[in-house]
């Protein structure tokens, strides 16, 4: 039972084509992959034919916490490679990860964020050792653009290094022991067949000891050399989707976890971008530059230079910016020359960046150049600068094939959308007045509350005491839209019920902010969500109940009671909710101006408005709210 295990840094093209080479020559019974367990079964999708970036897509809800994770793929992504090369070789392929919703994952809202960037320190003297700015410039050194002989052993040793004998963190152990158990069930079944294990290149010694400590005189952590010793045949190819036949039994797999009673969610592949994609954007991966990264896998290092340059050269003339021939050829001289320096085999990244910089920027630079750190782009860099790192970044989008499933959400939002005629680009001006207008303005102000992108409210109404009738509205469908529906399918199956969770979520969040909480109010009127649910309105008066000052107070009961009195227009006139909100905040007001004296605190407009709104609630709605006046 040969096990390889292959340790690699997410999104990184020279990964990708190890982990393709190893399992095209061995041809291995089962491919095991870093990947939430819980969509094995539908593995499938992921090959249906989709034009990359895609994400695996997955959320979680329940009454105390939400989850949204994003497993992205690229054609460089080597858990990419491992899925598709696989399945052309006959091979089985399983996730072998926790669900992105356990609480391993608390606090990432990426799955392939690289866990190597949690040990800062170790990467810092390594960045020393080989002076390099940072963990990016260092990877490009040691793998990208560095010569493919020795790969495995190089990526070895250093994510050895990484790791070092440190003890991982509770959510990391937790992780890499149920990720043994997956390996330990496959090498048991797998009889003379070979299998490969792909994750994270910092979980690799971790899975390593743990195989050879429960396979004892297995071939655990092999190097390529000892793998391919055995014979690429040995495996036999074609095992199929489920891992039996001739190689060996059924694997007996490890248990997967199920989602608390209760809880809602589940997972969808989504149409990913670039920008998405980019570090410089804040994604967690730890890879910048992902339209620079596509050209290094598609062209190799030079063809990646060169396209960098000219991708930079084409923005920045777009942009009326001048870029000489003179200036390209400095910049391409400049580069080669740090390469030569740096000990480059071919100019990477940051020597064409170096270039680039040198030779477009002709001011002095106040903030520091961003691919000589890490993390998002500063305020205040270069306008020059910015344009280079959004050339470097791409602008691909992926699509879904037109076979993959989607969540309720998607099918229910193209139904309302189609029935209101709401579906294409348009210019809007609705009246409120009218029924019809009135309908579709609910269903605008739903998909705005989702935040899908494309409808755009440009004037209306902003309070309940605003006069205003009417609302323009301009829409423009884009590809990213669908992403957004599929992400908003986690609040729900149709478009009511998800944007009753949006203001739920939002009531929630707005805590004893009071002014937050009469947007919320004014959200549900304007979208015909006129009454929350038995929780939404607890928390509601809860929040309503602690307000610490008059002010607010008085504002949104001021707002609330016109609309429980008087609004035909948007259905809440005697609205259950906002009978729940006038008691409380009456209550509270009386409670609040009971504490102030008056001889330690001057006249305040605020406090006088909140008094004459509890003044108004208690004449115009005591009695029917059981308020006793006395």
């Amino acid at each position: 039972m040969p096990v390889t295990f292959i340790g690699v840094r997410h999104h990184s093209p020279a990964c990708a084509r190890l982990v393709a080479s190893v399992i095209d020559d061995l041809r291995p019974a089962w491919v095991l992959v870093e990947g939430p367990a819980d969509v094995n079964g539908r593995i499938g999708e992921l090959l249906l034919g989709h034009e990359l970036p895609v994400a695996l897509f997955s959320s979680y809800r329940d009454d105390t916490r939400r989850v949204a994770s994003w497993a992205p793929f690229c054609d460089y992504s080597p858990e990419w490679a491992a899925l598709t090369h696989g399945a052309e070789v006959g091979s089985a392929l399983r996730f072998i990860d926790l669900p992105a919703w356990h609480p391993a994952f608390e606090g990432r809202s990426n799955r392939y964020a690289d866990a190597e960037l949690r040990y800062a320190d170790v990467m810092e003297r390594l960045c020393r050792a080989f002076e390099v700015d940072n963990v990016d410039a260092l990877w490009d050194h040691l793998v990208e653009i560095a010569p493919a002989e020795g790969l495995f052993d190089r990526l070895a040793t250093y994510f050895d290094l990484v790791r070092g004998e440190a003890a991982a963190g509770e959510s990391d152990t937790a992780r890499e022991a149920y990720m043994a158990s997956w390996v330990a069930a496959a090498a048991a079944a797998a009889g003379d067949g070979h299998v490969v294990v792909v994750t994270g290149g910092f979980h690799r010694p971790a899975l390593v000891r743990a195989h050879a400590g429960l396979s004892v005189g297995a071939h655990a952590g092999l190097s390529v050399g000892d793998a391919q010793a055995d014979g690429p045949g040995a495996s036999g190819a074609g095992a199929g989707e489920d891992g039996a036949g001739a190689v060996g039994e059924q694997p007996i797999w490890p248990d997967i976890p199920e989602m608390p009673e209760g809880a809602i969610g589940g997972s969808f592949l989504v149409p990913y971008s670039f920008r998405r994609l980019d570090a410089f954007d804040g994604y967690q991966s730890g890879m910048p530059s992902p339209g620079y990264y596509q050209e290094l896998w598609e062209s190799g290092a030079g063809g990646a230079a060169r396209h960098l340059v000219e991708a930079v050269a084409e923005r920045l003339r777009k942009k009326r910016q001048p870029v000489s021939t003179a200036d390209l050829i400095a910049a391409r001289a400049t580069a080669e020359g740090l390469a030569t320096v740096r000990g480059h085999h071919r100019p990477g990244r940051t020597d064409v960046l170096d270039g680039l910089a040198s030779a477009l920027v002709k001011e002095a630079i106040d903030v520091p150049l961003p691919w000589a750190r890490r993390g998002t782009l500063e305020a205040g860099s270069h306008p020059v600068v910015v344009e280079m790192v959004a050339a470097l970044s791409g602008h691909r989008v992926g699509r879904l094939h037109p076979d993959t499933p989607a969540p309720p959400l998607v099918h229910n939002l193209d139904a309302e959308l189609e029935r209101a005629g709401l579906d294409g680009a348009a210019r809007l001006e609705l009246d409120l007045t009218r029924a019809a207008d009135r309908d579709r303005s609910r269903v605008l102000h739903r998909v705005r509350l989702l935040g899908v992108p494309g409808f755009h409210r440009d004037s209306g109404p902003a309070t309940g005491l605003d006069p205003a009738l009417r609302e323009r509205w301009t829409l423009r469908p884009g590809p990213e839209r669908l992403t957004a529906v599929i992400e908003a399918g986690a609040y729900g199956a149709t478009l009511t019920d998800a944007c009753a969770a949006v203001l739920a979520e939002r009531a929630a969040a707005a805590g004893r902010d009071v002014d937050a909480l009469a947007l919320v109010l004014f959200d549900a009127a304007l979208s015909g969500t006129a009454d929350v649910s038995d929780r939404t309105l607890a928390d509601i008066e809860a929040a309503v109940g602690a307000a610490p000052e008059l002010g607010p107070l008085g504002r949104m009961l001021a707002v609330v009671l016109t609309m429980w009195r008087h609004d035909g227009l948007f259905g809440t006139a005697r609205s259950s909710t906002l009978a729940t909100v006038i008691a409380a905040a009456v209550r509270r007001i009386l409670w609040l101006a009971e504490g102030v004296r008056g001889d330690e605190a001057p006249a305040d407009p605020g406090r006088i408005g909140a008094l004459a709104a509890c003044r108004d609630g208690l004449r115009h709605a005591g009695r029917a709210l059981g308020l006793d006046r006395a």
